[in-house]
């Protein structure tokens, strides 16, 4: 049965675009059409978009990718997101043992061509210990061989890699190595001063990790990592949950960066989004509280939103124009690993669309 959808808004080419319907089916998008003025639409929509791209997500559906680094993990964790909004994922590996990078890399490799599978994300482990957030301290390590086997083996297959370290901890010359093997390479973790900070986009760094989080912040006389990242041209993610940085704050960002559609957003998310409220990571019971997922020491570990809730919060709290903040959520994440921004169009699959409400809450299709 097709369905006639009437948003107020299509999100399409870019842009949000007004007087279109699309003609669903059970299948997706059959076609994307002028309205009538006649016609009674089934379902009228605020914004008809494509689903959004994540980059750092950990975990869903009970799974973390840490705990299953197989192929089924990875699976488990997109198809439970592909439900939720986001389409398109990168899922996550935070620092641990070296011989489980490797497992993760062989499993992404089989996970090649699978529906909303973008790449992997390997989150350390060469991170400063200084800065290791929720990260255990014993798996962080200089930059070894079994991470560049693991690099080895997503890039000669062709997957899409981000590898986040701490630009002072790893040679300049070895950022730039990984960087020409096709790795887009992102600041995170990092405790490094404003001249390392630089020296890490000379030699290649693109991206900067959850901004604010996990970095010293700027002084009147040390813009150190935040102020670096935030006057640079590089990507920048932030984790716009509430919790991890205050609206004031990602509002500053946002509107002190020199080049537009620079800035994406992360949920950061952990296996509490589509399953239980609490689950295990490194030994140690992680649990939500509050909206936030809290250690038993109650710091952060990880977040507990998905990428519909950061987009709604960056427009409702945040103040940006709802079209800057779907191109946040699904634009400039692709630009990021360097793959074309998904677009609406007859034949798009029910996974792959986003329907919000007036409140940018997700709507059933």
């Amino acid at each position: 049965m097709t369905r006639l959808v009437a948003p107020d808004y299509i999100f399409l080419n870019g842009r949000l675009q007004t007087g279109l319907v699309a003609e669903i089916s059970a299948a997706g998008i059959d076609r994307l059409r002028p309205r009538k003025s006649d016609e009674m639409p089934d379902l009228t929509p605020h914004v008809l978009m494509p689903a959004c791209i994540d980059l750092q997500v950990n975990g869903a559906g009970g799974v973390m990718l840490n705990s299953d680094t197989s192929a089924r993990g990875i699976a488990h964790i997109i198809s439970t997101l592909r439900k939720l909004g986001t389409g398109w994922v990168l899922p996550t590996l935070i620092t641990c043992e070296p011989e489980r990078i490797v497992q993760a890399a062989h499993a992404a490799v089989e996970c090649k061509g699978m529906d909303g599978f973008f790449g992997l994300h390997i989150e350390g482990p060469h991170l400063n210990p200084a800065r290791k957030g929720t990260h255990r301290v014993e798996f962080i390590r200089p930059m070894d061989a079994s991470t560049l086997e693991a690099l080895n083996i997503l890039r000669k297959a062709d997957i899409p890699v981000m590898l986040t370290l701490a630009p002072e901890m790893v040679p300049s010359d070895t950022i730039s190595q990984i960087v020409d093997m096709g790795v887009v390479v992102s600041a995170g973790h990092t405790n490094a001063t404003t001249e390392q900070s630089k020296a890490g986009l000379e030699a290649g760094v693109s991206c900067f990790t959850h901004l604010y989080n996990a970095m010293p912040p700027m002084t009147s006389r040390e813009p150190a990592v935040v102020g670096t990242a935030i006057g640079s041209d590089a990507f920048v993610g932030i984790i716009v949950d509430g919790h991890h940085v205050t609206w004031e704050m990602v509002g500053i960002a946002w509107r002190a960066r020199p080049k537009r559609d620079r800035m994406f957003l992360v949920s950061d998310a952990m296996s509490t989004i589509g399953g239980p409220d609490h689950f295990e990571l490194y030994g140690e019971r992680i649990e939500v509280r509050d909206g936030a997922l809290v250690n038993a020491a109650g710091s952060l570990a990880g977040a507990h939103i998905d990428m519909v809730g950061c987009l709604a919060n960056l427009v409702q709290h945040v103040g940006v124009p709802l079209e800057d903040a779907i191109r946040a959520a699904c634009v400039v994440p692709a630009d990021v690993m360097g793959r074309a921004a998904p677009n609406l169009a007859s034949g798009t699959p029910l996974p792959e669309l986003l329907a919000l409400d007036e409140d940018l809450k997700r709507l059933s299709l």
